[in-house]
């Protein structure tokens, strides 16, 4: 097997046309026997990594075209790099690893739970993170691979397969972000499943919610607050059962409500530091 070759993301790239601020890397092609695919992946690296021999915490974030650069994006960035640069003179660093989804299998990949809308391959595609990506991760990059470590984190869709995986790998992931999650897709599966699952001991999941989350989504606009209110009540009960499982508010769950705040990647950026600063201290 040929060796992989991680190339600089910008190389080649006009600077003025990219938003990528400091290291970022991508590996290109990379196959997922689980699902059959191939996919680039990207990797951050803090400033500090050139500089030391130190090792660091490792993020698994889904849809990685919205990560970084907005031309990849179709609806604007997270700005995980511009935060992580910011982040290190705080002390907070880690690897994040994007993992960009496949467009019109997204729903598919990003649901664990099979209905009309979704084929259910959540399960196949958390298997290639923890069987394909992570060894590969680990063994290119100085990471901390121990599951204490080790985050997964996304936003509506990605924050449904990330409490998912949180709770379907306790032994890889230690904690999750998960931000505006869709807890409703699959009729509202996932509640049961976490009602007959254990606590998972020694671990933070991040979780919030804008309060008009339904408000760019594709409701008419006599149905955007009732919507919004239904996004908002199904995190809220969330909320409840992590508590009613033994997650204690404030030291292992963080839930924010964003008063008026919409389901896009601009709202997700302004809360990513507060998410990383929770997910990321001792």
């Amino acid at each position: 097997m040929d060796a992989a070759v991680w190339r600089d993301y910008m190389e080649g790239k006009n600077p003025s046309e990219h938003t990528v601020v400091g290291t970022l890397k991508v590996l290109e092609g990379v196959y997922s026997p689980q699902l059959e695919n191939r996919r680039n992946v990207l990797v951050y690296l803090q400033p500090s990594y050139d500089q030391s021999d130190r090792r660091y915490p490792v993020i698994y974030m889904h849809d990685g075209q919205n990560l970084f650069d907005a031309a990849t994006s179709f609806v604007g960035e997270w700005q995980v790099d511009e935060t992580l640069e910011m982040l290190a003179d705080e002390g907070i660093e880690a690897i994040v690893v994007g993992i960009p989804n496949m467009s019109k299998d997204r729903i598919h990949e990003l649901s664990p739970f099979k209905d009309a809308e979704s084929k259910g391959w959540g399960d196949k595609y958390l298997s290639f993170i923890v069987e394909t990506i992570k060894p590969m991760i680990d063994a290119e990059f100085r990471t901390f691979p121990d599951r204490l470590h080790t985050g997964i984190m996304g936003s509506s869709m990605g924050g449904l397969i990330s409490l998912y995986g949180y709770f379907t790998h306790p032994n890889v992931f230690g904690w999750a972000g998960v931000v505006s999650p869709a807890l409703w897709f699959g009729n509202f599966a996932l509640f049961e499943m976490i009602e007959h699952m254990s606590h998972v001991p020694q671990g933070k999941i991040y979780m919030d919610v804008g309060t008009n989350d339904a408000g760019n989504l594709n409701y008419a606009p006599d149905d955007i607050p009732r919507e919004s209110l239904r996004y908002l009540n199904s995190v809220q009960e969330m909320r409840d059962l992590l508590a009613r499982k033994g997650y204690k508010l404030g030291r292992d769950l963080m839930y924010i409500e964003y008063p008026g705040a919409v389901h896009n990647e601009s709202a997700w950026a302004q809360r990513l530091p507060d998410a990383l600063r929770f997910l990321l201290s001792n």
